[in-house]
């Protein structure tokens, strides 16, 4: 005799499924001792909620292939618009950003930039105008043994935080790109996964530094990485002496910290 499964035990057996993409996003920034909340990255259909945090077309919380690094999606992912407002936050202090989950598997290199929003406020700005800086970095950290140990690793042992200094040298108004590559796949052309956040900051109480006004610092969003770069197109799955993270180098006006490099642990 055929057995019915009803709608509801239907919806039963969906749930209790695996979560298999169980990506994580930046639900919660701390900066001077205050708690900011983010809603999810995704798209919000009319009227949004005021937050730093940039939405996007993400609403299952995917990734930006490698193959589509010289698309806008890569800025500050798909079809991202700027969040309605700003985070304050003193020049030279840390902040915390509080990812939701990350799954083990997916290992990889954490990156933090930020780009002056040039007509002051962020809530309006283009992204592909955005020039981009990057004030951390963190990578390898153990490649003795595969698939390594990395950045990511790191920020699950810390309860899904990852912490970012705000250089001392700049004030004003700009997004921050904080982003996490998983490599789990990048063995191939077009397998690196990004995952990149954009949050407002307003930095008060630093210098006048204007890291973009030379170019050699500065990229646009879509000129940060290549699919062929050997950070993006690596495999993990063997012994690795050292790893090189994609991107360009910190930013020279930078004085070099233990954060803004790959560190062991």
């Amino acid at each position: 005799m055929l057995s019915t499964i009803t709608p509801i035990a239907a919806l039963a057996a969906l749930v209790a499924l695996p979560a298999v993409s169980a990506h994580g996003y930046v639900s919660g920034v701390v900066a001077g001792g205050k708690y900011y909340g983010q809603s999810g990255p995704n798209w919000i259909y009319g009227e949004k909620p005021q937050q730093a945090s940039w939405y996007a077309n993400n609403p299952d919380l995917g990734f930006v292939g490698s193959a589509d690094y010289n698309k806008a999606s890569i800025i500050c992912h798909i079809d991202a618009t700027p969040g309605t407002t700003s985070i304050p936050v003193k020049a030279g202090s840390a902040i915390d950003l509080q990812w939701t989950t990350w799954p083990e598997s997916h290992h990889g290199p954490v990156i933090s930039y930020l780009a002056r929003c040039g007509g002051g406020d962020c809530s309006k700005v283009n992204p592909a105008s955005l020039k981009f800086f990057k004030i951390a970095e963190s990578g390898l950290i153990d490649g003795s043994a595969a698939p390594g140990k990395y950045a990511s690793d790191v920020l699950i042992a810390n309860n899904g935080t990852s912490t970012v200094t705000i250089p001392s040298s700049v004030t004003g108004d700009f997004v921050l790109r904080h982003e996490i590559i998983a490599l789990h796949s990048a063995g191939e052309s077009g397998g690196a996964q990004s995952y990149p956040m954009c949050i407002n900051l307003k930095v008060s109480g630093g210098g006048n530094a204007h890291p973009c006004k030379s170019g050699a610092d500065c990229r646009a969003g879509i000129a940060l990485m290549k699919t062929s770069d050997p950070g993006v197109l690596v495999n993990i799955y063997q012994t690795l002496t050292s790893y090189k993270i994609p991107g360009p180098k910190i930013w020279s006006g930078l004085k070099k910290r233990s954060f803004a490099r790959s560190f062991k642990a």
